[in-house]
């Protein structure tokens, strides 16, 4: 089954999101508390939605982490999926499909045209997860990413200057 989340699940979405960055070697990297996902998730302006998928018993099997994005070219919002993670006992059960699936079905029934999100490149299961549904790597493509101090010291000494935008030609 999957369901919204409700505000008495952060304390779960949180501990499964510090699991998937272990999983992802990266569990330094997790700081994001609970009251940081609580307001994102159920705030007076929510930034983010997450939905959870449950077993047949009502057991937390694993969540969805997603906020909008938007398309200047097809004019159009989207989904841009954060955090897709099924605990690892309960991988293989048809979770991630169904939580997939429940995003698709937003995109279809409020008029988006993407799903996107991110895959390391080393994550052989989850990259044929994802192509048996029909994704496509976009290999056109490269992220980039500003973070720490090289966001602060552009944001503080450089962002007004530059006058360039993120995705044209600089």
């Amino acid at each position: 089954m999957i369901r919204d989340a409700a505000i008495d699940d952060v304390p779960l979405i949180h501990a499964m999101v510090r699991e998937l960055a272990a999983y992802e070697k990266a569990p330094h990297e997790a700081r994001a508390t609970e009251e940081q996902l609580r307001e994102a998730l159920f705030g007076e302006r929510p930034a983010a939605f997450a939905h959870i998928a449950e077993t047949d018993d009502g057991e937390i099997a694993g969540f969805a982490l997603w906020f909008l994005n938007f398309s200047t070219w097809r004019g159009v919002h989207g989904i841009y999926l954060e955090d897709l993670y099924v605990r690892p006992r309960l991988r293989g059960g048809g979770h991630g499909k169904a939580l997939l699936a429940e995003l698709a079905r937003i995109c279809v029934a409020r008029g988006y045209e993407r799903l996107e999100w991110s895959v390391l490149d080393w994550n052989a299961p989850s990259i044929a997860f994802y192509e048996s549904l029909g994704a496509r790597p976009q290999d056109e493509w490269t992220v980039y990413r500003l973070t720490d101090g090289a966001l602060t010291a552009l944001g503080v000494r450089g962002g007004a200057a530059s006058g360039c935008g993120a995705g044209g030609a600089v």
